[in-house]
């Protein structure tokens, strides 16, 4: 018999749920319509994220599968996973036993019909984002791998949570979210305290809880059903399907994914009312969750949806809806006369500048500033970055072991496999492990039946991805660098160089050399935010201790290891080399520099010196820390990609 221990916990209840009104209502949405490709749901720890996730599946309806009926599943995907364990691998056991290929489903296939979770999903790789993502938009997994092809269907609702401030997905892989939701906590002390409320009740007597809400659980439950039964027969006019198109023009989303998407959302809005026809009411709440993540392109675009900018964009687009059909009213009409009234311009008609139409030349020139002329470039606390850099890829040379992400070449468990090996290797090759068999079964008597393995057979996997690494930025501020041209094309390409980071999901740090010496204004941090307002905050002027920003950035290094000894670091400097802080200014950087490399840390040089007569200080440098060498004007030359070379 069963111990009240052994009894299973009752899921909390999703109308139990405080608040996060539109969390609640994009995963309603993805329900209804599981092809809109699923949620991302963003925000700091404790906002319930996981609580709602897991609180879905109660309301999903029941799932035919071999003849019986059962619920719908809630499938975890762990961030440690295997390609094999996402979308399936060889039938070992079937190889083995009867010498046949056959295929093992994988957590893809079990999610079928119901829920895939993902929780920390910036953190889990790429490569396996990418495959969730395909699967949730086609709704099927096909597989060709190892001599076997196989399809089975995939049908979910795919929910991914993150913390922002743990690193953020790459823009490509944000647009293929179909909704995102910004969650965060209330700050309305009445819900805050309803919030605690509930969970003590629920923790004081799951059962009891539960039941409380179980019918409005149902009624949700039946509703979902009933929009999903409904949703084929919504109509979508061309009239919204404008006001669509136009919304996302407005918003220089890049693609059409959105335009689909949003469509979508719409029409299983729509459903979800219970009406027919999609309304401009149902395209707007469709917009508030497709758009907002697929406008932030990086680092330096502001999170969420400017609701004036929806505003504005949704009346043009009603206008733009109302003009077409006032068009199509006129269709086959006769085009109306050109001047009626036989006058031209000259004779006072209706011309561009007929009288009592004021033009440019009435008042004098224009004043883009308006009155008082504006902002003066002498006004600015600091030079805006100049130019567009496209940083091209500085690698970490060698072959690292660090967290998943986008920059340096890396063997680890997740990545793809790339050969196998007769050592333990990161996981079992299997193909690789039955061909090493087949070659002795003839020698070891077999003629049918299982195949017979030996310890010698085994073979490992050798997986092969990329790496996210440390980034530590030394940013020469000082007064050899603060002539405006100078410092405008610094901060651009610090701002190009940070951009790259986020897209690569690398940590950063930015040290500062001014004044008599180098201040750690981003300790090492995944949220490259914070390093863009520290940056435009820079302050600039005085000596140059290069020294100091050396050893700065070898302390940080070092500390680092510590604590994340398998994250590779990565030194830039970008400087002119003109060392003057301090007595032997220049030596003492020399010195500063070599320690930096005897450390056995990657860095290169960006020369940032100007004009005719160069004293080629950086080149020096960078030939004491052992590393590359690039001019600033050359950083998005096809030349500088694997420009870092090894530190002795």
């Amino acid at each position: 018999m069963r111990s009240e221990e052994d009894r299973p916990v009752a899921g909390f209840p999703f109308s139990a749920v405080v608040g996060q009104d539109q969390l609640r209502l994009a995963l309603i949405l993805c329900a209804v319509h599981p092809g809109i490709g699923g949620v991302l749901v963003r925000g700091e720890k404790g906002t319930a994220k996981s609580t709602v996730v897991r609180a879905l599946t109660a309301l999903l309806p029941a799932v035919d599968d071999a003849g019986t009926t059962r619920p719908a599943r809630l499938v975890e995907l762990p961030v440690g996973a295997t390609e094999d364990r996402v979308i399936g691998s060889i039938d070992l056991e079937k190889v083995l036993r009867d010498g046949e290929r056959a295929f093992q489903p994988g957590l893809l296939a079990a999610a079928h019909q119901g829920v895939l979770y993902v929780d920390e999903v910036n953190l889990l790789h790429d490569h396996l984002v990418d495959v969730l993502l395909d699967a949730a938009a086609m709704g099927r997994v096909h597989i060709e791998r190892d001599g076997i092809s196989h399809s089975h269907p995939a049908k979910f609702v795919l929910v991914g949570t993150m913390n922002p401030e743990e690193g953020e997905l790459r823009p490509q892989l944000l647009d293929r979210f179909g909704l995102a939701v910004d969650v965060a906590a209330s700050r309305d002390v009445d819900v805050r305290m309803e919030v605690v409320r509930r969970r003590l009740d629920y923790e004081r007597d799951p059962e009891a809880f539960v039941a409380r809400y179980e019918s409005a659980d149902q009624e949700l439950a039946a509703e979902i059903l009933t929009a999903r039964k409904k949703l084929d027969s919504v109509e979508l006019s061309n009239r919204e399907l404008r006001r669509i198109a136009s919304l996302c023009a407005s918003f220089d989303v890049d693609g059409m994914r959105a335009d689909l998407v949003l469509a979508r959302t719409a029409t299983a809005h729509a459903a979800w009312r219970g009406d027919s026809e999609v309304t401009a009411e149902d395209v707007r709440v469709a917009a508030e969750l497709t758009l907002p993540h697929r406008r932030r392109r990086d680092p330096f675009d502001e999170p969420g949806l400017d609701q004036q900018q929806l505003d504005d964009a949704l009346e043009q687009a009603d206008q733009d809806a109302q003009s077409q059909v006032e068009d199509d009213a006129r269709d086959g009409e006769p085009e109306p006369p050109e001047n009626p009234d036989g006058r031209g311009p000259e004779d006072g008609g209706s011309g561009d500048d007929g009288p009592g139409d004021e033009g440019p030349d009435d008042d004098g020139p224009e004043d883009p500033d308006g009155p008082g002329g504006g902002v003066r470039a002498t006004d600015r606390p600091s030079a805006p970055p100049a130019g567009e850099f496209k940083a091209k890829l500085l690698e970490v040379p060698g072959v690292g072991e660090g967290a998943p992400g986008r920059r340096s070449r890396s063997m680890s468990s997740r990545g793809r496999v790339v050969r196998s090996t007769r050592e333990r290797g990161h996981g079992l090759h299997l193909t690789s492990t039955v061909f090493a068999a087949a070659e002795s079964q003839v020698a070891r008597g077999r003629t049918a039946g299982r195949l017979r393995l030996a310890p010698d057979d085994l073979r490992g996997a050798i997986r092969e991805g990329r790496e996210g690494n440390l980034i530590v930025f030394v940013v020469d501020a000082s007064g050899s660098m603060a002539a405006r041209d100078r410092l405008s094309a610094v901060t651009g390409a610090v701002v190009s160089l940070l951009r790259d980071a986020y897209q690569r999901r690398d940590k950063v740090a930015v040290i500062t050399v001014r004044g008599r010496e180098a201040e750690l204004v981003l300790p090492p941090t995944s949220s490259v935010d914070i390093a863009v307002r520290r940056l435009q905050s820079m302050r600039t002027g005085g000596k140059s201790p290069l020294a100091e920003g050396f050893l700065r950035a070898r302390e940080v290094v070092l500390r680092e290891r510590l604590r994340d000894p398998q994250r590779r670091a990565l030194v830039v400097t970008l400087t002119d080399g003109r060392a003057t802080g301090g007595k032997d200014a220049l030596h003492r950087a020399r010195v500063a520099a070599h320690l930096l490399a005897d450390a056995s840390v990657a860095s290169i040089v960006v020369d940032c010196e100007t004009g005719l007569v160069r004293l080629g200080l950086a080149a020096e440098l960078a030939r004491e820390l052992r590393g590359g060498y690039v001019r600033l004007a050359e950083l998005s030359a096809q030349q500088v990609a694997g420009v870092v070379r090894a530190a002795a």
